[in-house]
């Protein structure tokens, strides 16, 4: 299972299968599903929940003490789902008093040297590009995509089936389905090459985009497009996603490129 030269705490619960490379650490109060590789170097520390078949790259730190100046050694704990790659040196801080645990999806890929925080909820089958720095307390939505080096502001969202470019600054919530670029970040369009991908009909992706003429082109404020969609579309999974998702959005959502309030 593992090499002599690991270290894996006697209390650690590691299931069969695992491959433990040579200088891995595994500390107490670790779980390891079936099948998953945790490469040379890489940190499991205390509260981890590792799914099966993941894969852990070198120099990775899974479940480190959250940078948090408030935390007080509460017990939390991380939690990877199955199937999710995390890349050479990447962090991963457990949870603090606020949500208890800090969770990455099933199916994911997180990129070399991106930081995810304490708190924060990653969903299914996303991808977090290289140095991505996601501050404590993020959401992010199955199917998102968030591009290299970007920066995320704490307790922001993004969006399932949303796409962000890379380089971008993070300040305002993410809807769902939408591509976000430039700076300050905008909406850009919708992700209609990523839905089409996953199997969302022409019918569906039309929706979706009359969804987002009416937010961000008609010249109403939120409010009144939300409740112009609400009138005007029937209701469907997409519109409900969407009008939920902007109804509880917390910093408020990015604006259009073409609005007169995005530069």
């Amino acid at each position: 299972m593992n090499q002599p030269l690991a270290y894996v705490h006697p209390e650690a619960k590691i299931a069969q299968n695992v491959v433990i490379e040579p200088f891995a650490s595994i500390h107490k109060n670790v779980e390891i599903g079936e099948g998953t590789w945790i490469g040379p170097n890489a940190v499991i520390m205390e509260g981890a929940r590792i799914g099966k078949n993941c894969k852990i790259f070198p120099g990775a730190v899974v479940s480190s003490v959250p940078q948090d100046l408030k935390f007080a050694g509460e017990v939390t704990t991380t939690h990877i789902g199955d199937n999710t790659v995390i890349r050479e040196c990447v962090t991963v801080s457990r949870g603090t008093i606020d949500k208890m645990k800090t969770v990455i999806g099933k199916n994911c890929l997180i990129m070399a040297y991106a930081h995810v925080a304490h708190d924060c909820i990653v969903g299914d089958n996303c991808i977090v590009g290289n140095a991505v720095q996601m501050a404590g307390h993020v959401e992010v939505g199955d199917h998102a995509i968030i591009s290299a080096a970007t920066l995320v502001h704490q307790f922001a969202k993004v969006g399932t089936h949303a796409m962000v470019s890379g380089g971008s600054l993070i300040l305002k919530d993410v809807p769902p389905f939408v591509k976000a670029a430039r700076e300050p970040l905008a909406y850009a369009g919708i992700n209609s090459v990523g839905l089409r991908r996953r199997g969302f009909t022409s019918e569906q992706i039309n929706e979706v985009q009359q969804i987002y003429r009416i937010l961000f082109i008609s010249g109403l404020n939120n409010s009144q497009a939300l409740d112009k969609i609400e009138l005007e579309l029937s209701p469907s999974k997409e519109r409900d996603e969407v009008v939920n998702f902007i109804r509880n959005s917390g910093r408020g959502i990015i604006r259009s490129y073409f609005s007169k309030d995005a530069n």
